[in-house]
């Protein structure tokens, strides 16, 4: 069992050991940007019907279409919004709307569906 425990230690203590000495310009990332590119939109708009309101945690539940611009399959999922917006909705409502889909979705602007 000791055996096991040190050569685990020594093993351990000599990865550092060699990344210490690595040079510092082994990979060429010279003139590499490091941002990240978005991939999807930070809006998208969608239809669907309102399911459940809830003014307690400000969220709305939708169950909407494909949201293609989001790569989105047809889903029940909450958003969060204003309590002006959530005053003017009725379960079962077909609406129209714009949400922002970066962490949690919030609606931007809905309206009824006409």
């Amino acid at each position: 069992m000791k055996y096991v425990l040190v050569s685990a230690l020594a093993v351990a203590l000599s990865q550092s050991v060699f990344a210490a000495d690595m040079p510092k310009d082994t990979m060429p990332m010279k003139g590499m940007t490091m941002e990240q590119q978005a991939t999807t939109p930070a809006s998208a708009q969608a239809t669907g019907t309102i399911k459940a309101i809830n003014m307690q945690k400000s969220t709305v539940t939708i169950a909407h279409g494909d949201i293609p611009a989001l790569k989105w399959p047809a889903m029940t999922m909450g958003f969060k919004a204003t309590p002006e917006q959530l005053e003017a909705l009725r379960v079962g409502e077909q609406v129209e709307f714009e949400f922002n889909s970066e962490g949690m979705p919030t609606i931007l602007s809905i309206k009824p569906l006409k």
